[in-house]
């Protein structure tokens, strides 16, 4: 059987202004999903793109590349999508998720009760929408052989992330857990040497010795 595959999907970018960067000017981020393409299972879709509004568009000033183009710039198109799940649900991970109806699209369900709320983190049209078929996790799940959720909360109560068992070692797509890689070089480096305190998931996730790990704002990505 062949193995588990992954391909970066790329949704454009956005500005993210200086009041939100802690350097005190703005910085232009990628925005990236995965399609994990499971021999037996099918295409999983992790992140669908960025949706919107005026006031995201006025504050964010994204560029986007609409999810039909993007899947076909990767390989894929809508009919191919079998599952969806999301890191979290802020508007540019889950904006494309109302073009995918009746697939399972599985989050945590802390992260559907904080996009719930009254005062809801982000869209909520995102995510309850016409044909959604949401599909709650408590904590960690495999959802295809191979191809496991771990909860990586921070960015989000419940932020998560994909864990891919290959049979050349494990990758793991880490979402928004951190912003890129180098913050991510820190905290695992933190932890290794006791400088400081790692979030308390990232020992779990360092234990199943990861190949590479991938992020969905950044180009880099890190390795052991």
């Amino acid at each position: 059987m062949n193995d588990i595959t992954v391909r970066r999907v790329a949704y454009g970018h956005f500005i993210r202004p200086a009041e939100e960067t802690g350097t005190g000017t703005p910085r232009a981020e990628p925005t990236f999903g995965y399609l994990i393409d499971h021999p037996r299972d099918g295409l999983l879709l992790l992140d669908t793109g960025m949706g919107g509004n005026p006031e995201i568009d006025a504050w964010y000033k994204p560029t986007r590349i609409p999810l039909p183009a993007a899947l076909k710039s990767a390989g894929a198109n809508l009919t191919d999508i079998r599952m969806v799940a999301n890191c979290h649900l802020h508007f540019d991970h889950c904006g494309g998720n109302p073009q995918l109806p009746g697939r399972p699209v599985f989050a945590q369900r802390a992260e559907l009760a904080l996009a719930r709320a009254p005062e809801s983190h982000t869209l909520p049209e995102l995510v309850d929408h016409p044909g959604a078929t949401i599909e709650p996790v408590d904590g960690e799940a495999e959802i295809m052989p191979g191809v496991r959720l771990l909860p990586t909360p921070g960015h989000t109560e419940g932020h998560q992330s994909v864990v891919i068992t290959r049979r050349d070692g494990t990758l793991i797509v880490a979402g928004q857990s951190h912003d890129n890689a180098s913050q991510f070089t820190t905290d695992a480096l933190n932890h290794q040497t006791g400088v400081a305190a790692p979030p308390a998931w990232l020992p779990r996730l360092l234990a199943l010795d990861p190949r590479q790990i991938l992020f969905a704002h950044d180009n880099a990505v890190w390795t052991p």
